[in-house]
């Protein structure tokens, strides 16, 4: 592994542009938070990385090769995706969801082998989600589901993870925990880039941030040098206080005085 390189992106969806000359990179053994308000092109940049939608211009390079041009199950064995929200409508039990996550390594109709199987016992522990086993993912709540689902991404064994938004419907428990996971990912030599709205979580866990504004790239780098009065004013429209406890970073936002708090 060499990277995901991202040069000058630009998209252009339905007659609007939604990414402007967006650059970045994803390094193997970092987590890269991707934050900013709604609408700023943040998943629109994972879509654009994944092929699901195609730049009008820019350029993605994956381990020094072309990633646009990269055959989709290539990619997929690459690339494990976890979606954001990504219902389900099929009533599928646990367990077969979670082995969706191995098709890539898989031809067609064959079934699944040994490590294959091992690959799903180990994504739904490390999820906490082996107790749901033998439940069609239709009855799970969602944070039940948002936990499988993930499963389904770490079932995948791609040593690049893009998630959008992976705790969005979890407590805080499991919020830490899928955190945890990922940064575990990480640790283990892979690379994760994660879309999160909790900018506490984001200074908890990401070695880098990339911060967009309207589809523009407004700063990239360590948490300490994108969460700054200046960049959170500018961009969320709130002022914040942060503190640490030993080598956790702790983030809270405020109205900005003389805005109208909403209750």
């Amino acid at each position: 592994m060499t990277g995901l390189i991202i040069k000058n992106i630009s998209l252009t969806l339905e007659g609007s542009q939604i990414l402007k000359d967006v650059s970045g990179t994803l390094m193997p053994g970092e987590v890269v938070g991707l934050i900013g308000p709604n609408g700023a092109g943040k998943s629109s940049l994972l879509k654009s990385i994944l092929g699901l939608v195609h730049p009008a211009s820019g350029t993605i390079e994956l381990d020094g090769g072309n990633l646009i041009t990269l055959p989709p199950k290539e990619r997929a064995r690459m690339i494990a995706y976890a979606a954001q929200g990504s219902p389900v409508y099929w009533p599928l039990s646990v367990e077969r969801i979670v082995a969706l996550g191995r098709i890539p390594h898989l031809t067609p109709w064959q079934k699944p082998r040994p490590e294959d199987e091992a690959a799903v016992e180990n994504a739904l522990l490390m999820t906490d989600s082996a107790h749901l086993k033998g439940r069609l993912v239709t009855t799970l709540s969602g944070g039940e589901r948002a936990r499988v689902l993930m499963a389904r991404t770490i079932a995948t064994g791609a040593p690049y993870i893009l998630a959008d938004e992976p705790v969005a419907s979890l407590d805080p428990y499991h919020q830490l925990q899928v955190m945890h996971i990922l940064r575990q990912q990480a640790k283990a030599g892979g690379a994760v880039m994660v879309v999160l709205h909790d900018l506490s979580l984001a200074a908890r866990y990401c070695d880098r941030l990339i911060l967009l504004h309207e589809g523009r790239l407004i700063d990239q780098g360590i948490p300490d040098d994108i969460l700054t009065p200046q960049n959170m004013a500018h961009v969320f429209s709130v002022a914040t206080s942060r503190w640490s406890q030993g080598d956790d970073h702790f983030l809270a936002t405020h109205p900005l005085p003389g805005k109208t708090e909403v209750l």
